[in-house]
């Protein structure tokens, strides 16, 4: 297995500041493929660090930039924990997110990431902002877990997107129905965009996390082996 090294580091913002991200690579990593991991409402907690250890040990350099900067630094809630969310989620927005996603990036070509061989991966809030990013930056290729917010809100985003994009969704999610994640792809159908939908029908929302109640070990399992392959056949890895 990879041996792999974390550390915390600090980006500017363009109009905002420091923003803070925790960076995971494999322990000889110089230079190669590099991923965007893209924080749930809850920060970049232990689940989303433990993410980017994981595609760390897959060989990519792997940043998650703190998407709540602007508000809190180094912000960590339970995942019942909706009153210390609320306002952390209101701060943001589709301009801010797009320009803290911009430094990430930059970062990890200044760290020696290829600029043709950079994707993003995120999941719930997090999973919107990696179509943001696919359709602001020049990604190879993106990957969104039960991204909402997305219909009906952004689907102009889906007429620049750069990279393929991976989509996945819960059947029993009822934070983002089926009519909104069907109007996400015929958005992308419509803009010729390359994309991939895949909807687990017994999963709920953020059925990714272990630490959540809604985990569903079999759609979990089964996403991270499809989004290895993406990564593969995309030319990522």
């Amino acid at each position: 297995m990879t041996e792999i090294a974390t550390q915390r580091v600090e980006l500017h913002v363009e109009g905002a500041g420091a923003m803070h991200a925790f960076v995971a690579r494999p322990a000889q990593w110089s230079s190669g493929p590099a991923i965007l991991v893209l924080q749930e409402a809850f920060g970049v907690n232990a689940h989303i660090r433990g993410v980017a250890e994981r595609y760390a040990k897959l060989g990519l350099l792997a940043i998650a930039p703190e998407l709540f900067h602007r508000t809190s630094d180094g912000f960590e809630a339970g995942y019942d924990d909706y009153n210390a969310v609320r306002p952390q989620m209101a701060a943001l927005s589709t301009e801010g997110l797009a320009a803290d996603m911009a430094a990430a990036h930059a970062w990890l070509l200044a760290a020696g990431a290829a600029g043709d061989r950079v994707a993003s991966v995120g999941y719930c809030m997090g999973g919107r902002a990696s179509y943001i990013a696919n359709a602001r930056l020049p990604l190879r290729a993106a990957i969104s877990y039960y991204g909402g917010g997305i219909a009906d809100a952004l689907l102009d985003e889906a007429k620049t997107q750069h990279g393929p994009i991976l989509m996945y969704w819960g059947g029993k999610d009822q934070h983002i129905l089926p009519e909104q994640y069907r109007a996400v792809a015929d958005a992308l159908t419509a803009a010729g965009a390359t994309h991939e939908q895949v909807v687990f029908g017994q999963a709920d929302h953020g059925f990714n996390c272990d630490a959540r109640a809604s985990y569903n070990e079999s759609a979990s399992r089964q996403a991270w082996a499809l989004s290895e392959e993406f990564l593969r056949v995309s030319g990522v890895l």
